[in-house]
């Protein structure tokens, strides 16, 4: 009978949870009614607080951001600072909204940008509200609020931003980046097994090295540490890493690889954004990076703008100047 304890046993842990997940429960509906609004199938919270997860995703959305303002004609009825709220609010979340403001003759005095994270549509597609202090509702007339999004595949009300695919890219981008700021600050740099077998070394002297290394910790890294064991043997004191391989966790590739995803999901030239180029030959031409950026990107985000505007205004009060106008050669 053979003896089943020195059998050797294996398994796997710790799948991968995919896209397309059978027990994802959300692809069977589309946007819960609740209440008086309709609840967003996206977090707003959760958008804005991935924004801010990397610097890569923040600012290549500040540059598109930078662009367009640039761009705008500003008029007594839409000012500079109401349409960077627009612009803003639309890149981040895939949601805006400009509201009308009427004069006492129930003309257009302006158009004001509101505030999409707590912006919120209600069952009749022309009213809106805004969510006041987490719970209350203040809602706007109907009809002088416009909703300009972007399309979502799985429902209408609300739109969606285009860098959510990359959203898992940005998530391990920050967790390497605070795995790192805990790994310095922990102290511990290069974790090691301290394996001593020398008779020299009585209780006493462990305990004196237990607390040296304790107090090497923290404050005051990179301390070195002076044993003298007269009479030891050679190998009576063995110091064997364990993880400083691991500590180093492919570090930079994990920052360049997220990097690439963040940037190709706002397809956004690296040499715009400032970043250094790792090859001697670069990112090539900026000027040729840059207008091809402008005609792919600004334009077609200019005309979603002002056509979701000034067709729901009903006259043109959203206009943009051109490549040359912007960049003057």
């Amino acid at each position: 009978m053979s003896d089943t304890n020195n059998k050797i046993q294996a398994f796997s842990f710790g799948d991968a949870e995919p896209v397309l997940n059978k027990n994802d429960f959300s692809q069977f509906y589309e946007t819960w009614l609740c209440g008086n609004y309709y609840e967003p199938h996206i977090s707003m919270n959760g958008l804005a607080k991935s924004f801010k997860s990397m610097p890569y995703l923040s600012t290549a959305i500040f540059f598109k951001k930078n662009q367009l303002v640039s761009s705008f004609k500003p008029t007594k009825l839409m000012s500079a600072a109401d349409f960077e709220r627009i612009v803003l609010d639309k890149l981040v979340f895939g949601n805006a909204y400009a509201q009308r403001i009427d004069n006492r003759l129930n003309e257009p005095h302006h158009y004001k940008g509101l505030m999409a994270k707590y912006t919120r549509r209600m069952k009749d597609p022309k009213e809106f509200l805004m969510l006041m202090n987490g719970y209350d509702e203040f809602v706007f007339a109907s009809g002088t609020v416009c909703h300009i999004k972007s399309v979502d595949l799985d429902q209408e009300i609300y739109g969606t931003p285009e860098y959510i695919s990359a959203l898992q890219s940005a998530f391990l981008n920050e967790s390497a980046t605070l795995f790192r700021r805990k790994y310095y600050n922990n102290g511990s740099h290069a974790g090691f097994i301290l394996y001593m077998t020398d008779s020299k070394i009585d209780d006493d002297d462990v305990e004196g090295i237990k607390q040296a290394m304790k107090d090497s910790r923290g404050p005051g890294n990179f301390r070195n540490l002076f044993l003298h064991a007269p009479g030891g043997n050679k190998d009576g004191l063995q110091l064997i890493p364990i993880s400083e391989l691991a500590a180093k966790d492919e570090f930079l590739n994990i920052k360049n690889v997220t990097r690439d995803d963040v940037l190709a999901s706002q397809r956004t030239p690296p040499q715009l954004l400032g970043i250094i180029p790792s090859n001697a030959g670069g990112f090539g031409s900026i000027k040729e990076a840059r207008e091809s950026y402008w005609y792919s990107e600004i334009v077609p985000e200019q005309n979603q703008i002002a056509h979701a505007i000034n067709e729901w205004a009903g006259h043109e009060i959203i206009g943009f100047k051109s490549f040359g106008e912007v960049n003057p050669i």
